[in-house]
């Protein structure tokens, strides 16, 4: 019976666990050496792109924060760009100061201050003129052929001649221009309140025209001085003007006492004295 029992064991079919083991085994065996799921390294890829590009718009959204934080700190500031930096160059105190106004404006600005005391002499001028108004003086005076004549309160330094004759070159320039035509009068003649003023080109062009003929040199003697014009036409807005620019001169700048218009003599003017040792002297207007 034990032959039987042993042929029957060997005739039997093999048991289910002899099939499935050996792939079992050899799953277990294999899967060790497989790589690893490339989606994981690509999500690591993608999650740092992510974070670089964060990165980069938050450094963004940084440097637009600190640039209105800088605008809004800076309203109300005067506008010194690049338009104003060629005129550093003449001066590079003022340069200097104008680099530190924006990291200490308190800094710069008692810098400023004591630069306008030291030089406060060149900034602000006093008035150096007289505080009498100018007397004027009509002593038959003709358009065309009459000398003006000026009396100050002190003989002339070189810069008041100076601006004597600066003012009348300007005076005969604007008259011979025709700038000083009482004919044409449009814009003074209007309404003070005239909100929007009209001018009349072909009424200015068909006035009569005016000129300023000829004027000659300045001449000095000591605290006197005359100069002659010819004018040419009645026009006595001419000699407003020039009143008014020498009445400024007189209260700003050189004391003028009296100013005559017209006559051949005025005060001790001499014809004879025509020297430089004498206090005469001539200057080109």
């Amino acid at each position: 019976m034990l032959p039987a029992l042993l042929a029957g064991c060997l005739a039997a079919p093999p048991p289910p666990l002899a099939t499935t083991s050996p792939v079992a085994h050899s799953s277990r065996l294999a899967n060790p050496r497989l790589p690893p799921p490339r989606r994981h390294s690509g999500l690591v890829v993608r999650r740092r792109v992510g974070l670089g590009e964060a990165a980069r718009a938050a450094a963004t959204e940084e440097e637009e924060e600190e640039d209105e934080e800088q605008q809004q700190g800076q309203e109300g500031f005067p506008d010194w760009g690049n338009s104003n930096e060629d005129d550093y160059d003449h001066d590079p105190e003022i340069a200097d100061i104008m680099g530190d106004y924006f990291d200490d404006p308190n800094k710069a600005q008692t810098r400023m201050e004591e630069r306008i005391k030291k030089k406060r002499h060149k900034i602000v001028q006093a008035k150096t003129g007289s505080s009498n108004p100018m007397k004027v003086v009509f002593n038959k005076f003709d358009f065309s052929n009459s000398y003006i004549w000026f009396e100050f309160y002190h003989a002339l330094l070189p810069k008041d001649v100076t601006l004597i004759c600066d003012a009348l070159r300007s005076w005969h320039i604007v008259g011979r221009l025709g700038g000083c035509n009482s004919m044409n009068m449009q814009l003074s003649q209007l309404p003070l309140d005239c909100q929007r003023p009209t001018y009349d080109a072909l009424e200015g062009a068909n006035n009569t025209p005016t000129s300023f003929y000829n004027i000659g040199d300045l001449e000095i003697q000591d605290n006197l001085a005359r100069v002659w014009v010819d004018i040419g036409i009645h026009e006595p807005l001419l000699l407003d003007i020039l009143l008014n620019a020498l009445t400024t001169v007189n209260s700003d700048h050189v004391g003028i006492k009296q100013l005559q218009f017209g006559g051949n003599e005025f005060q001790n003017w001499s014809e004879d004295l025509k020297t430089e040792e004498a206090g005469y002297s001539v200057h080109k207007i």
